[in-house]
This record gives structure tokens, sequence and C-alpha cells, in this order.
């Protein structure tokens, strides 16, 4: 039985998310895996600025996010920011967690954790094997200076030449996708899901979703999709996450019977699975965990209100690779899903696209990618 500690950093759910679910699977497969709030641990303070920090200014302050994530692309891995005396005056508090746990390997799921893992790479303090996770589909600003690390798990093959431009040899970048919650590898025929669902289970079904926190005017979108004049009858469900408000309104919505289409509406959910084998397409926000979880499922998607930064990133990706469609000032969500729907073909290109994309067993690759490198290392020792 393997130890395995995974340092994460609370920047919204997704790194936390992937945290768990790679704990959930090392646990079931037999070892012992400890997620730690990197911050959380060694600085409250730290780890509220940042929390708060970032929900902040993704929901309030986007133009400033974006700038100042641009100017972090542009860094040079030289420079010296505040986060690197960071690194040095945590290090130790890391070093301490990492012997207490007296762990075979640490994983990290953001760049903050994997830079004080780099420092104490370098510093000599550390000699078990230290593995990065991307949780999007790009490398994020500061992991240039996380390649003293052993190796980093990518979303996709496709991102090797960004591995390369940060400082990565090949063989450190190890394409197993974003991992997510092991169920996303199974699936309930489509039929089933919606009668579990209490949905038509003939009507084409769109899947609407706001993230953990129901970003954007999800009300606005239902009645602009409910709207559209589609040859097909279709349904829809639309999930409002932890956003209350968004939820009351839908509800209100649905109860006055002003929809035209049939409409189930959620809160925050943990049958987030079922509700996508459900459906025949996804609108989303493009953050790394949802979408790498509607590749799992494969669903086209139609990606709206990207955070300024890493979803930007990760709809450049998905629109490259031909995975999704992409709401902008110029294309509504209503031309975006009319051409979607409306073309058996590009639909089911899309689907294709989806698939060779998809990493369905990626939580698995990776825990078991792991255990295989620490049994290298003990036999080394």
């Amino acid at each position: 039985m393997k130890k395995v500690l995974i340092l994460s950093v609370t920047a919204g759910e997704g790194h936390n998310a992937t945290a768990k679910a790679l704990s959930a699977e090392f646990q079931r497969q037999g070892h012992d895996a400890f997620v730690l709030d990197t911050f959380q641990y060694v600085s409250p303070p730290v780890a509220k600025f940042l929390s708060e920090g970032y929900l902040l200014v993704t929901d309030k302050a986007k133009t400033a996010y974006k700038t100042g994530y641009r100017l972090a692309e542009k860094r040079r891995g030289t420079d010296k920011p505040i986060i690197h005396l960071i690194d040095m005056a945590f290090s130790d508090d890391i070093a301490r967690i990492i012997e207490n746990v007296n762990c075979d390997a640490v994983l990290f799921t953001h760049a903050f954790a994997g830079m004080i893992l780099n420092y104490m790479k370098k510093k000599n303090m550390i000699s078990v094997p230290t593995l990065g996770i991307l949780t999007d589909f790009t490398f994020h600003p500061y992991w240039e200076d996380c390649t003293a690390n052993d190796f980093v798990f990518v979303p996709s093959k496709a991102l090797l030449p960004q591995g390369r431009r940060k400082g990565f040899r090949d063989e450190q970048i190890i394409d197993t996708g974003i991992p997510v919650n092991p169920g996303f590898a199974n699936t309930v025929p489509q039929t089933d899901a919606r009668k579990q669902l209490g949905l038509d289970p003939d009507p084409t079904t769109i899947l609407i979703m706001g993230g953990s926190m129901g970003y954007g005017n999800l009300a606005d979108t239902v009645r602009r999709i409910d709207a559209l004049s589609f040859e097909k009858d279709f349904q829809m469900i639309a999930v409002c996450g932890n956003n209350a408000d968004a939820k009351n309104e839908l509800d209100a919505l649905v109860h006055s019977g002003t929809l035209a289409h049939k409409t189930l509406v959620t809160g925050f959910v943990d049958y987030v699975s079922l509700l996508m084998d459900a459906a025949d397409c996804i609108v989303t926000k493009p953050g790394g965990l949802t979408t790498s979880e509607s590749l799992a499922k494969g669903l086209p998607m139609v990606i709206v209100n990207p955070i300024p930064g890493q979803e930007e990133r990760n709809t450049e990706f998905l629109l490259n690779n031909g995975a999704a469609c992409a709401v902008s000032k110029t294309c509504s969500i209503e031309e975006c899903l009319f051409q979607l729907l409306s073309s058996p073909v590009r639909l089911a290109a899309m689907k294709d696209c989806v698939k060779a994309l998809a990493h369905p067993t990626s939580t698995y690759d990776v825990c078991r990618f792991t255990i295989e490198l620490c049994e290298k290392y003990n036999a080394k020792g």
C-alpha cells in the first residue's frame, strides 16, 4: 500500500474536485491518499485572499483579470514575483507534512503548489516523486516554474508544444486527460437516463450548465433557447449549481407555464453524469472539469460565458479541435444551437472529434502511473 499526498489550491472548484477524484480512486485501488489545501494549511489568510479574490475578480472584474492573466502569460521564468517568496517561506511547512505523512509521492493540481515543490526539489528538500496535473486545456502562467517536478499529466498530446515552451521535456509530459470522477466512465443508455429524470424519452435534449457557481444569466439563456424555432421537438435541463437566485427564477418560469418546451431545473446535484447521459449536447462555461466530463460522455459543446484567461484558452483548444462551437457577440446562442442541431453531418463530425479527445479513464490512468512510479522509486532505493 502506497501513501500519496495531493496538494490543491482553492481558486475555483476545479482544482479541488480533481484532487478529490484522485483521492477516491487511489483509495479504491487500495492506497492511502490525503488531500491538502496548500495555503489553507500553511497560511489561512493567504488561502482566504486567493479564494475570495479569485471569485471576486472573475465575476466582478473580468477585464482586470484578463489583463493580469495575459501579463502573467508573458512573464519570463526568471522573473521573481512575490509568489517566489511564498515558495521559500512555505517550503518548510510542506516538507514537514510530507515527512509526517511519510508519503511515497506528491501530486499537485495547481501551479502555485507545484512552484513550492519545484523550489524544494532544487534544494534537495524532497526525495519522493512529484507530479502535476493540468486542470485546463492549457499550461497556465507559472507552470514554467514547475519543471523540476518529475512529470505533468496533460489533457491532450496536442499540448506538447506548449509544454516544451514552458521548459518541460517530452518524457515529462504524460497524456492522460484531466482526472474526473470515475463514474463518468460509466454510461446509462440515453432513453433510460431520460426516464430516470422524468423527461420525455424522444425529444432532442439540451443540457445547460453554469458551473458550480451558476455563472451567467441562466434564465435568459433558457428563454432564448426556448424561443428557438427548430424542426425537431426539444427539451432542456438547466443546472444552476449553487446559484439559488437563478434556480428560483427558473423555477418560477417553469411553474408559470411561459416556457414552450419541457424544462428540468436543478440546483447543485451529484448526478451530473446521469444528466449528461440524457443529453444530446451541452451549453456550458468552458471550465476544465465540466468540459472533460462532457468529453468523457461524448457531448458536443456550445460554449458560453468563458472566464477570461484559462477558460478562453479552453475555448480556443476545444474550437480548434472540433469539439465545440462558441457563442460570441456576433453569433448568438440561438444561431449556434440551430447550426449544430439542424446539421446531422456537423453533429456527427463534432461527436467524432469529442470522442478523439475523450479520456474517460483519466483518473484511473493517473493513479496507476503514480503507483507504478512509486514502485520504481522504491526499487532504486
